[in-house]
């Protein structure tokens, strides 16, 4: 029987790759395996308990209704990044604005994460995939002092590491630290995340593509020629790809990092920037695309070349593998 290799190991054998983080890092990576697993308990017995199923009744930065589940992961990882020490501060979608932590020791904090808590939330109460997305940056301010807006607009280029959490079938963590992509699987009976998918790489083309349909005829004609250039016999594999839009964000991806495909929220006549956000999910997701071979644009311009110049932008994303992206784009004008 080989040996199971847990995160942690992981971690702590590439913590040699990265000799300026002294070990930071590596608490960071396991402090958010730690959070993931209890909200992963969380999402596995939300249809059990009543007050973390459902809607909270509030509405977040968004104007989207917030889940109860929702509150309760944002809660779990940002006391999970306040009481590990490596933080300095913190910006979520659930959140109108960061959060600086002002105790001595995470203003010492070399580090700031950008997260989505919990993606895809409004599919919990019919029980599909949902999911966790992370980034990392070094922080730009002064150590010692509290983090600073200047902290969270960073490029994605900067990302030190990236990664998400997909609360499926099977809870699995993927993340990359910029040399490579790798993905680990939550063993229960042993309560460790395991290494189930090593060296990750998103295959160059597919027959699987993920768009809202729904929305296809406010979308630029560019768009909707690519949709049904995949429709057609008339594409590179002479027969119709398939449509597969679950409407979780981690899960459509994650589909796609296994098997190919492209995933597609464009920008539409009523929400030109479209409508997923650029700092907490196209960032690190195109960081992790990226890493494993794919592309992430939005359908002109590289997601990770963007700069922010707010917390909640939003930008259009195609990402996937990376011939299908390359096709899009070369279809829009």
């Amino acid at each position: 029987m080989s040996k199971v290799t847990t995160l942690s190991e992981f971690i702590m054998a590439k913590q040699a790759d990265f000799p300026f983080a002294t070990g930071e890092l590596s608490r960071l990576l396991n402090d958010i395996a730690v959070a993931s697993k209890i909200v992963s308990r969380d999402v596995r017995k939300a249809g059990l308990v009543d007050h973390i199923l459902g809607a909270q009744g509030d509405v977040n930065v968004q104007g989207e209704e917030q889940q109860k589940l929702d509150v309760v992961a944002d809660n779990q990882f940002i006391k999970a990044f306040e009481y590990g020490g490596e933080v300095c501060g913190i910006a979520s979608e659930e959140n109108d604005d960061f959060v600086a932590f002002t105790s001595e020791i995470s203003k010492n904090g070399k580090y700031v994460v950008l997260f989505d808590p919990l993606d895809g939330s409004s599919n919990i109460d019919v029980n599909v995939s949902i999911g966790t997305i992370f980034s990392i940056y070094h922080r730009v301010s002064e150590v010692g002092t509290e983090a600073t807006l200047e902290d969270m607009l960073q490029k994605g280029q900067e990302q030190i590491a990236a990664g998400y959490v997909l609360y499926g079938s099977s809870t699995m963590l993927v993340y990359t630290s910029g040399r490579g992509v790798n993905g680990f699987t939550l063993d229960p009976s042993i309560g460790e995340f395991c290494l189930s998918h090593p060296n990750m790489k998103m295959p160059e083309t597919g027959r699987l593509y993920a768009m809202n349909e729904g929305n296809i005829n406010i979308c630029e004609k560019g768009v909707q020629d690519y949709i049904a250039y995949c429709q057609s016999y008339e594409n590179d594999k002479g027969a119709p790809y398939s449509g597969r839009y679950i409407g979780s964000l981690v899960a459509d991806f994650h589909r796609n990092m296994i098997k190919g495909g492209i995933y597609i929220y464009p920008g539409t006549n009523s929400a030109p920037e479209g409508r997923l956000r650029l700092l907490y999910e196209c960032n690190p997701l195109a960081f992790i695309a990226e890493q494993a071979g794919g592309l992430a644009t939005t359908g002109r311009e590289r997601i990770l070349n963007i700069e922010p110049h707010r917390l909640h932008q939003r930008v259009p994303l195609f990402i996937g593998s990376k011939q299908m992206v390359e096709k899009a784009m070369s279809l829009l004008h």
